[in-house]
């Protein structure tokens, strides 16, 4: 019964805190996978004590904290009023067309009747004042790189300077930024280590499980499940973790469900693989190909890309997915191997050699 009431009181916290975090985390189930294209605030002219702006989700929005005690306005791509950011909060202006264009990383469709001339229609999104929206004058749009990008992909360049209005009653302030080409990364060297750490996680599979190097090779299988779990959870949480607490937990619920309920798996398999029931095998190899699939593939675009949604280089995406995908990898072929192992000394008729505890040869006979 206590189990139970800690169960509900987790579940309960961690549903108020989605809860109470929507509205600000409206969009991070649309932070992409990656891009070659960094986006960086260079700062507020004038500058404002106590206003503070940055890029947030790989480029993929603005996040604008306001703590001068007065309101701040973002102007839309018309000059029209767009977000005030008062000091009880955030209020869109249902007549913006910045609006619903800022909803998605695509850019929405505003209504018909959405008129940036009109007087503002204020509504409150949020009791904080901090707002994060994607605005598309900080992002390349188009399908295709720039002419010059398109010239010499491999060099990093400048792609252009970038500028969102504010206003302060009636100062305005000019938000000023810059968009970069980065090259993105050479893929090879990563797959290539993902392939030999999966051949040597698969190789463990050859070791015979009833013998003694066969057990210890199941705590490595388990050990590595372990390591591939807590890789595939701490991607999952990262993707949302540079916009705040709140669009950490909704992304585990939407753009990263599926990885984050494949590693909490790949934890629970590591558990059940160390206490050696004849079953171990065969959830280490379930654990491992989901892991592979779900947590691996579905993320694999970290090695094409040199921004990656996370609040740190991108470098380190790209080592615990790979971690993920050895991982994954190698414990669905040494589970495939063993539970081959077991089905062909299954099927040997008695008398033939089978290898016994601690790895010692027994011979089976059967009398008359």
């Amino acid at each position: 019964m206590t189990y139970r009431r800690i169960l509900l009181a987790g579940a309960a916290g961690l549903l108020g805190a989605l809860a109470t975090a929507a509205p600000a985390a409206a969009h991070a189930a649309d932070t992409p996978d990656g891009s070659n294209y960094a986006s960086a605030v260079g700062g507020l002219t004038p500058a404002v004590p106590g206003l503070r702006v940055r890029v947030v989700e790989g480029g993929a929005r603005l996040e604008l904290e306001n703590r001068t005690g007065r309101t701040i306005e973002v102007l839309g791509y018309a000059g029209e009023p767009y977000l005030e950011v008062r000091p009880d909060g955030v209020y869109e202006n249902a007549n913006s067309p910045a609006t619903y264009l800022n909803r998605t990383l695509d850019g929405g469709t505003p209504p018909p009747g959405t008129d940036p001339t009109r007087p503002p229609d204020w509504r409150r999104v949020d009791t904080e004042p901090v707002v994060r929206w994607h605005d598309q004058r900080t992002r390349w749009l188009e399908d295709g790189p720039p002419p010059r990008v398109a010239a010499a992909p491999d060099r990093p360049q400048r792609v252009r300077d970038w500028q969102v209005p504010l206003r302060d009653g009636s100062t305005t302030i000019e938000l000023r930024g810059t968009l970069d080409w980065v090259p993105p990364p050479d893929p090879l060297p990563w797959w290539t280590g993902v392939v030999f750490g999966a051949l040597a996680v698969g190789g463990l599979g050859l070791l015979p499980r009833a013998s003694r190097p066969g057990r210890r090779a199941t705590v490595v299988l388990a050990g590595v499940a372990g390591a591939g779990g807590v890789a595939a959870l701490g991607y999952a949480l990262a993707r949302g973790a540079d916009a705040g607490f709140g669009a950490m937990l909704l992304g585990l619920v939407t753009n990263q469900l599926w990885p984050a309920v494949t590693g909490a798996a790949a934890l629970a398999a590591a558990v059940y693989a160390l206490t050696r029931r004849p079953a171990g095998d065969f959830v280490l190899a379930l654990a491992g190909t989901c892991l592979a699939l779900f947590a691996g593939v579905t993320n694999a675009t970290v090695f094409l890309r040199s921004v990656v949604p996370v609040p740190w280089p991108a470098q380190w995406a790209r080592v615990l997915v790979a971690v993920v995908l050895a991982a994954g990898l190698g414990l669905a072929a040494a589970g495939a191997l063993r539970l081959h192992t077991a089905a062909q000394a299954a099927r040997r008729p008695p008398g033939e050699d089978r290898t016994g505890p601690g790895g010692r040869t027994l011979r089976l006979s059967v009398r008359a």
